[in-house]
């Protein structure tokens, strides 16, 4: 049995139960906040961050992309034209570093910012960085994404998905990311159309169905976020 310790709103947690439910993969769920740095979490991944994959009483797998790697190769095969990574050595390495951009640029430069100072701070005390979110990080998340949704615009209008003919992990990966945004109503979607297109294919789904289900207490998500015809 696989083991997932994630937050609801980790970008990166959101990206692993995307490619868990595609790959038919059954698994349970332990819910964390990274901030506590709790043992438990710890003794699974010094660096205390999320996510981590546990299978039955193998090692632990820290983060995304080891995740990503150790999922295609347990289960890829089996799952046949629904492989999520490309056979093609050329195509492999777009798919990886799209994935890379969506989990590492896109979320340093935009989707962090937004999902710490609008939701993991309403939960997080004082003394670990709660309280206020901060505006200058809110107005430098804003400014940026519109470089980014420019360049995804670019690849789908020239490609049927993200990284190339096929659906891939950089698909998810991308999507785990605006999910998170779109919850706050923080992606313009009305400045991209391509990209408001491949979105809509991705959202429709079944993976992505637990996602839009999901709420934070107090913070109704955007009128777009569960919403199909968007």
């Amino acid at each position: 049995m696989l083991t997932l310790y994630h937050h609801p709103f980790s970008p990166s947690s959101r990206f692993v139960r995307l490619m868990l439910k595609e790959y038919g993969a059954e698994y349970q769920e332990r819910t964390i906040n990274p901030w506590e740095r709790p043992a438990e979490l710890l003794d699974l991944n010094p660096a205390g961050t999320v996510p981590v994959l546990v299978e039955n009483d193998g090692p632990p797998i820290c983060g995304a992309s080891p995740i990503m790697e150790y999922l295609d190769e347990t289960r890829g095969y089996a799952v046949a034209d629904r492989r999520l990574m490309p056979d093609h050595p050329d195509a492999r390495a777009e798919c990886r570093r799209l994935v890379d951009w969506s989990l590492s640029k896109f979320d340093l430069e935009v989707v962090g910012h937004l999902v710490r100072e609008r939701i993991y701070k309403q939960t997080m005390p004082k003394s670990a960085g709660g309280g206020e979110p901060d505006s200058a990080a809110l107005r430098v998340a804003r400014a940026n994404i519109h470089h980014h949704l420019r360049y995804f615009g670019y690849l789908v209008a020239s490609r049927r998905w993200i990284a190339g003919d096929r659906l891939s992990f950089a698909d998810f990966a991308l999507a785990a990311e605006l999910s998170c945004a779109d919850y706050l109503g923080e992606v313009p979607w009305a400045a991209e159309d391509n990209v408001k297109s491949w979105y809509a294919r991705v959202k429709s789904r079944p993976s992505m169905r637990p996602l839009l289900g999901e709420k934070i207490l107090g913070m109704p998500a955007a009128a777009t976020y569960a919403d199909l015809d968007f």
